[in-house]
């Protein structure tokens, strides 16, 4: 896999940025695209859901999830 690209997020009203692989972040673009939802809308429901679970980590597994579902 590639390097890891930061991003920029709001969440809850607070700034983070967020690690993923190129090949996760194009995913999640797709999966938010499925569900007419932008990137940020997309990551802000991965993150309302997680749990415990960091956030990178919950947004990779829902990006294999999808993937492996389609």
């Amino acid at each position: 896999m590639s390097a890891l690209r930061k991003r920029s997020v709001s969440l809850a009203g607070h700034a983070t940025s967020l690690a993923l692989e190129p090949e996760f972040w194009a995913i999640l673009q797709k999966m938010a695209e499925a569900r007419n939802l932008s990137l940020a809308a997309m990551i802000i429901d991965i993150d309302t859901s997680r749990g415990d679970r960091p956030l990178a980590s919950a947004c990779r597994v829902a990006a294999l999830a999808w993937a492996g579902a389609s």
